[in-house]
């Protein structure tokens, strides 16, 4: 199915030359002077190389027909990190190159998008926000509140944010898994 280039998002599939490729990074660009661009950077699903390419936004690409499914997140091992279909019970084994900078943000029973093409995983779509535990963070300080100033602190999954100053160790946050961001503190349940 032809598309035109500004339509396409982070984990489109295209086709071009024959070779499949999946949209890690989309962006438009409309320069002031001169004719509007995307800007993409894509991984070919064959071989993992990643290239980047520019097109006119109103010129037309091939979009392949992708099968997207909620799969479920069993585990990790040396075949890749498994999953399940939460229809029929299938499972599936994902590459860790498909999974990439999301594998730190997968938990136990996590429900996901993949994105399949005649049964080859080819993305995987995290829920935007998780709830994680600070781990490691500076002792708050008397008297500091939510005034809006930041320190930074180390999430169970070892990433490293910028949570407000009243945080301490122990406490649940919700991130953005697009960037790491905090959003809020987890509500208790």
């Amino acid at each position: 199915m032809k598309v035109a280039a500004s339509s396409l998002r982070k984990g489109n599939v295209v086709d071009i030359d024959g070779k499949l490729y999946v949209i890690l990074t989309a962006e438009n660009i409309h320069p002031g002077k001169g004719t509007p661009v995307s800007q993409f950077d894509m991984r070919r699903i064959s071989d993992g190389v990643k290239v980047s390419e520019r097109y006119r936004t109103t010129e037309q690409l091939e979009r392949a027909f992708v099968d997207e499914r909620d799969y479920d997140f069993l585990y990790q091992d040396g075949e890749g990190f498994h999953f399940m279909n939460p229809e029929n019970y299938d499972q599936v084994a994902v590459p860790e190159s498909v999974v990439g900078d999301a594998a730190v943000y997968l938990q136990d029973g996590m429900r996901v998008m993949l994105l399949l093409h005649e049964g080859v995983p080819l993305s995987i779509e995290l829920p935007q926000r998780v709830t994680l535990e600070i781990t490691d963070t500076e002792p708050s300080v008397k008297g500091q509140t939510a005034s809006g100033s930041y320190k930074p602190a180390v999430l169970a999954n070892g990433v490293r944010t910028m949570v407000p100053t009243y945080l301490t160790v122990g406490a649940k946050i919700v991130v953005m898994t697009a960037d790491g961001s905090y959003v809020e503190r987890a509500k208790d349940n």
